[in-house]
C-alpha cells in the first residue's frame, strides 16, 4: 500500500480506448482502496507520471501519441538518469499478446489481456 495520506494504492493507466476503472470496477476490484487516474493519450507522459507518482503503471501498447512500448523505453531511460522514480510495477495491458510480450522483453513486470486485468494479484 502508498504511504500516500489516505493510505490507497495509487494507480495509473495510460489507455485511449476502454475505461479502466470500470473494468476493474466490473471485475470487483475495490476501487474506495485505490487513487486511480487514467490518461487517454500518451502526451507528456513522463510529467504525468512523475506528478501523479503512481506505484501501479498500467500501459496500453498501443497508445497515441506514444506507444506504451516507446513510453516504457523512455520511462526506463529516465529511471537511469535517475529523472524519476520506477513505479513498484509495471504492467502491460493489450489485447494482443504478443504486444504484451514485447513490453515484457524491456522491463514491463507482467503482461496481461486488458479484459482480465481485475484477475491480477495486486489489487487490495
Amino acid at each position: 500500500m502508498s504511504d500516500c495520506g489516505e493510505g490507497k494504492m495509487k494507480v495509473l493507466a495510460f489507455e485511449d480506448g476502454y475505461d479502466i476503472e470500470s473494468l476493474l470496477v466490473s471485475g470487483s476490484v475495490d476501487m474506495a482502496k485505490i487513487d486511480f487516474l487514467q490518461h487517454w493519450n500518451s502526451n507528456d507522459f513522463l510529467n504525468v507520471i512523475k506528478q501523479f507518482s503512481p506505484e501501479i503503471l498500467l500501459l496500453d501498447h498501443f497508445m497515441p501519441p506514444t506507444k506504451g512500448y516507446d513510453l516504457l523505453v523512455a520511462l526506463n531511460d529516465a529511471v537511469k538518469r535517475k529523472e524519476i522514480k520506477r513505479p513498484n510495477k509495471i504492467i502491460a495491458m493489450s489485447s494482443d499478446k504478443r504486444a504484451n510480450n514485447k513490453m515484457l522483453s524491456i522491463g514491463a513486470d507482467e503482461g496481461i489481456i486488458k479484459f482480465d486485468l481485475a484477475s491480477l494479484g495486486v489489487w487490495p
